[in-house]
């Protein structure tokens, strides 16, 4: 397939568009500086220069494309986590930006749409596994990601393939606040967001990359990207320390982040996710079945 790639120099398209080229697909990638448009040619992608926002121009882009893979966001880092205002540019990409990328598909004549969001969006489900039916919370840190999936689904009632991909929590090479974590864990400091039974559903950023390749022979839908074994706060946490070679001294900010309300609510909720649906549909699975094998690669440096 001819595919188009938005987002394709981010922390999840850092892995897609190999995993594309791997598969043997042509793709093409949106560049927002020469610096990432050569960093994308070295790879074998070609590089275009064109505003997320312009759907005249996107349509022109994306047009002899067979798919577009719209990954664009703009996540805040750690440190502006809980700051509304650190969201609005993430806010303004997952709204207006794939809108304009579904508008521009339909009109270049491309048959299928993949659209990134997050598996964040359930509702707290407690031990109980989530799958794809499952409600939805329309938190305000939600919204955005909501919006860009009824573009996808926009896009199937148009005529074409949407294809939602709610991911789990990133982690791994790419993801900015894997190196953070790791920091963390090598001074004995352990993160935990929420109870320490609560569940957290992740997926490492190599395993994500290779999703957005297989999904393009998915049915249109909505689909759960995570790994097989969601862990408990307390088990991602030992799974950080063991990855780290460390024993966790502290511990926090556990239950007490439940103060700072839907600011957290992504993080702090208990959210045990299944992927069998997207297994099933497109013989995807993941090189690393859960956190601790993910993130013990990580801190090997073994993982690209």
């Amino acid at each position: 397939m001819r595919v188009f790639v938005t987002g394709a120099t981010g922390a999840i398209g850092g892995h897609a568009v190999p995993a594309l080229l791997r598969a043997g697909h042509e793709v093409s990638a949106l560049a927002r500086t020469p610096e990432k448009a050569a960093a994308l040619t070295a790879q074998g992608a070609a590089a275009v220069s064109v505003s997320l926002f312009d759907r005249a121009a996107l349509a022109d882009a994306f047009a002899g494309h067979d798919a577009v893979a719209n990954l664009a966001s703009a996540i805040p880092p750690m440190s502006r986590f809980l700051s509304r205002k650190a969201w609005a540019d993430c806010a303004r990409v997952r709204t207006e930006g794939s809108a304009a990328v579904a508008d521009a598909a339909l009109a270049a004549g491309v048959g299928r749409m993949v659209q990134e969001s997050v598996s964040m969006l359930y509702r707290d489900h407690g031990a109980h596994w989530i799958d794809e039916d499952h409600p939805i919370e329309h938190y305000p840190l939600a919204r955005s990601n909501i919006a860009a999936e009824r573009s996808a689904h926009r896009f199937t009632e148009s005529g074409g393939v949407g294809v939602v991909l709610r991911f789990g929590w990133f982690y791994g090479p790419g993801a900015e606040h894997s190196e953070q974590l790791l920091a963390q864990a090598r001074h004995h400091i352990a993160v935990r967001l929420g109870a320490a039974d609560s569940y957290v559903s992740s997926i490492h950023m190599a395993d994500a990359g290779r999703a957005v390749a297989a999904a393009l022979d998915a049915p249109a839908g909505t689909y759960n990207v995570v790994d097989d074994e969601p862990l408990t706060k307390r088990e991602y946490a030992a799974a950080l320390a063991d990855a780290a070679g460390t024993r966790a001294w502290i511990h926090g900010p556990g239950r007490a982040a439940l103060l700072l309300g839907d600011r957290l609510t992504s993080l702090t909720r208990s959210i045990r996710v299944r992927n069998a649906k997207f297994r099933e549909a497109t013989g995807w699975a993941p090189e690393f079945p859960s956190a601790r094998e993910g993130w013990r690669a990580t801190a090997e440096g073994g993982v690209r």
